[in-house]
């Protein structure tokens, strides 16, 4: 039959003729070899001449094939499947980049069934996993996570930073209000300390307070000016994995999730304190004394035997500084604005232009080389920090703390620098003053 289709490839059977069983071909063929012509044997089996002239010039029963179609996208299969692979199987912007690209306008479902072939594929590459191994005091992986947790009676949201030193897979854990590039300098100060030592890299995502920008195509990285500073101070590389790759660290540790699933699942803490002991304890008592499943050792034997030796040493460095100084316009609220949250200055700086110190807990202004304004570090966003006695001496308005979100009315200075004393009757000024503002008397 494979002879038969190679000899007759153009053997086709018209939709306007019924296809024929074996057993009829069989019939036309020994009719045939009994000297019978095609269209007797056709009047006979009561079927198209035609049909017999093919079957007899075939000399055997050939299934019906269906004709290829090149279809609307046919000798765009290369390019389809670049951009399937690239747009991260999304066949609905594969379908605007046809349009784009090549002036084709088809349907979504069009698209659909050209790629089916390449999301299999596509698919399993992304789960891949390249491991390998690094050498001891190689190199540091660091992430954060978030969760939402019980706090003091109240339910918070807790920002977990996971550092994991790649040989030995020992950890250091802790929470923080935010993500912000202050916690990610904070928490790697913290894990240096905990280990005791600085790994040689340090591997990381490319969290926007960390990395400007990564070109997925050429892998050029941009760090934020900040970040390498603080690389420079302690000694170590940063490298960023692939974007929207993480598996590309190399481990897929999976450390936010096993903090999140076994540290704090279930657990009500009583303050932050409290839950900052919690995640030492279990540090100490649970991560570093597991038998970890890739290493069959406990994180912490591997640890003291090969790694902690090799981390560079401390060496007695100072911190790096957190604190990074901002120039900022008092607005008309008597307020400046740092990450979204608003602190008070002394009214009498509404307009004018003040420097802002913000340290690792501490925000603190200065106007003129002088302090006029000291709070506490917001940890949220959008909150506000108000010390009553900045608006002592406001003429016409006694200070009235608002609750969040509502409207703030504007806040004018008076015509001169210091209020001058109350006078008898409504004015707390001497005419004078807003004469000289006027320009005369009425």
């Amino acid at each position: 039959m494979k002879a038969a289709r190679e000899q007759h490839p153009g053997l086709r059977v018209s939709r306007r003729e019924r296809m024929q069983e074996p057993e009829a071909v069989a019939q036309m063929l020994a009719l045939a070899r009994l000297g019978w012509g095609t269209k007797r044997i056709a009047r006979e089996l009561g079927v198209a001449r035609n049909t017999v002239k093919r079957y007899v010039a075939a000399g055997c029963y050939v299934p019906y094939r269906s004709p290829a179609r090149g279809g609307k996208l046919a000798g765009l299969a290369t390019w389809l499947q670049v951009q399937f692979a690239q747009h991260r199987g999304n066949c609905d912007v594969v379908r605007q980049e046809l349009q784009r690209q090549q002036g084709m306008s088809v349907s979504l479902r069009t698209v659909e069934r050209a790629c089916r072939g390449y999301r299999a594929e596509w698919a399993a590459q992304a789960r891949a996993t390249v491991r390998f191994e690094t050498a001891p005091g190689q190199q540091l992986q660091i992430d954060f996570g978030s969760a939402t947790l019980e706090i003091d009676g109240a339910r918070q949201k807790v920002h977990v930073f996971v550092a994991t030193l790649g040989y030995s897979r020992l950890g250091y854990v802790a929470a923080f209000r935010h993500e912000r590039q202050a916690a990610w300098l904070a928490g790697l100060e913290g894990a240096f300390a905990h280990f005791g030592g600085i790994p040689r890299e340090v591997l990381l995502d490319n969290a926007k307070a960390l990395v400007l920008s990564h070109d997925i195509q050429t892998r050029e990285v941009r760090f934020n000016e900040r970040l390498l500073a603080f690389a420079r101070h302690w000694g170590f590389t940063p490298k960023a994995c692939a974007p929207f790759r993480p598996r590309t660290k190399g481990k897929d540790e999976n450390g936010v999730g096993y903090v999140k699933k076994n540290a704090l699942a279930g657990h009500v803490f009583t303050s932050w304190e409290a839950l900052s002991a919690h995640l030492v304890r279990w540090q100490r008592e649970v991560s570093d004394v597991r038998c970890h499943g890739t290493t069959a050792e406990a994180p912490r034997l591997r640890f003291e035997r090969d790694e902690r030796a090799a981390l560079q040493p401390l060496a007695g460095k100072p911190p790096f500084a957190q604190a990074r100084e901002v120039q900022r316009v008092v607005s008309s609220e008597a307020c400046v604005e740092v990450d979204t949250n608003r602190y008070s200055v002394p009214w009498r700086l509404i307009g004018e232009s003040v420097s802002v110190l913000v340290e690792a807990d501490s925000i603190a202004v200065r106007h003129g080389g002088q302090a006029v304004a000291h709070h506490v570090l917001l940890g949220g966003q959008r909150q506000r920090a108000i010390e009553p006695a900045h608006f002592d001496g406001l003429v016409g308005r006694a200070f009235q703390p608002r609750t969040e979100g509502e409207a703030a009315p504007a806040v004018q200075a008076p015509p001169s620098a210091a209020p001058a004393a109350p006078l008898s009757g409504e004015l707390a000024r001497p005419l004078a003053d807003y004469e000289a503002v006027t320009g005369g008397s009425f």
